[in-house]
């Protein structure tokens, strides 16, 4: 199945924590950071993700927000250091490449947002991306 979701990072299972509904899942990604996805109960136990299970975070580019250094005081807990690879703004928007460990993301923000931090190749960032906007695939292997 093709997607339109760019970024697309592997990662093996390293726990579940259910609830009545929900279901945190914490993932090692291929470079080695941390990640956790608030998935529903359900899609866990359709997808049998499980601690160990291989699965792919998918994470739409407009769920992506950039910083200039890591931040305290949010409730957003992933946060992944990267690099800015590249910058294409538009009238209104800027996608934005950002090299992580592993992989790499795009994050769609306002043109203006880009400008203000300063964004450009080489520059240092901080992804931050709020669980509950992270899906996972599960390839069936795990």
């Amino acid at each position: 199945m093709s997607l339109s979701i760019r970024n697309q990072i592997p990662g093996t299972v390293l726990s579940v924590t259910s609830g009545e509904v929900m279901a945190t899942v914490k993932v090692r990604l291929t470079g080695g950071q941390e990640i956790t996805a608030a998935v529903t109960l359900e899609a866990v136990n359709d997808l049998g993700i499980t601690a160990g299970s291989v699965v792919r975070t998918l994470i739409k580019s407009t769920e992506v927000a950039l910083s200039t250094g890591p931040v305290d005081g949010v409730s957003i807990r992933n946060q992944l250091p990267g690099t800015v690879v590249g910058v294409a703004t538009g009238g209104a928007m800027a996608g934005v490449k950002v090299a992580v460990a592993g992989g790499e993301l795009t994050a769609a923000i306002t043109k203006d947002a880009a400008e203000d931090l300063r964004l450009a190749a080489g520059v240092e960032v901080t992804a931050l991306i709020k669980s509950t906007e992270i899906a996972l695939a599960a390839d069936g292997r795990g």
